[in-house]
């Protein structure tokens, strides 16, 4: 005989039909757009979009508006470079004119002051190095020492015609640092021609005192030109530049 199992009876909450779901059952959520805050019953917030074609025309009439350029101005994406200066203009380095100080010092007995007005520091800190690259060719790495007699011997120069000027003194350290920086030239061929000159002998200091004197002449020349008063004191002026390219021609002998 078979037997028999008590089943008890399914009984809903809500008492109704179980193809009906209940009032109080949370509903499925619906599934919302990425970067989207979640939806809520009582308000949304609407999904703001960017138009990139919007914001160009945008920025143009404004532009335009505030006295912009009308179709010849710069768009995103597509910038003009042909107004923008040349990057060692922007550097305050003007190679046209460190040639053509250069080349005036080649002829010391035609150096033309005029070029000398402008004065800068681009082309003495280019012959400094250069005095610098030919001593570390000749075993000597002398950057620093170079450098210290470089500051000292503008600061000599400048104190030294001041002094003699008195009131009428209308020199500043920055030309003066100018002056001397160009007139280290003939120093810094002196450095190139040692490369190849024996060490020792009455050559290399007769070639040394030739290359002294033509420093001397093109520094006394250029701070009497450039600075007032400077004429009555020229001998004083000489003898203090003789000092300190006979300092670096020393330098470069030993």
């Amino acid at each position: 005989m078979a037997k028999q199992f008590t089943v008890p009876p399914v009984v809903f909450p809500s008492g109704g039909n179980p193809g009906t779901a209940p009032a109080n059952m949370q509903q499925r959520r619906v599934a919302t757009a990425p970067f989207q805050p979640p939806r809520s019953s009582g308000s949304s917030i609407p999904f703001m979009s960017f138009d990139i074609g919007s914001a160009v025309g945008a920025s143009s009439s404004t532009a335009n508006i505030y006295g912009g350029p009308i179709g010849g101005g710069l768009t995103p994406g597509n910038a003009n470079f042909e107004d923008e200066e040349p990057l060692l203009d922007e550097l305050g380095i003007h190679p046209d004119q460190i040639w053509k100080k250069t080349k005036s010092i080649l002829n010391p007995f035609r150096v033309n002051p005029v070029v000398y007005k402008d004065s800068d520091l681009s082309g003495p800190i280019l012959l400094y190095m250069s005095l610098c690259l030919f001593q570390l060719l000749a075993g000597k790495i002398q950057f620093g020492v170079i450098l210290g007699w470089i500051v000292v011997s503008s600061i000599f120069l400048y104190v030294v015609f001041n002094m003699l000027a008195g009131r009428n003194g209308n020199l500043d350290l920055h030309t003066c640092t100018s002056v001397v920086g160009y007139s280290m030239l003939p120093v810094v061929i002196l450095s190139a021609a040692s490369l190849f000159v024996p060490q020792g002998g009455v050559l290399r200091f007769g070639v040394a005192g030739v290359f002294v004197l033509w420093a001397t002449r093109v520094c006394t020349g250029l701070m009497v030109s450039l600075a007032d008063g400077g004429d009555e004191h020229r001998g004083l002026i000489a003898y203090a530049a003789l000092l300190i390219y006979t300092l670096f021609s020393l330098l470069v002998i030993f």
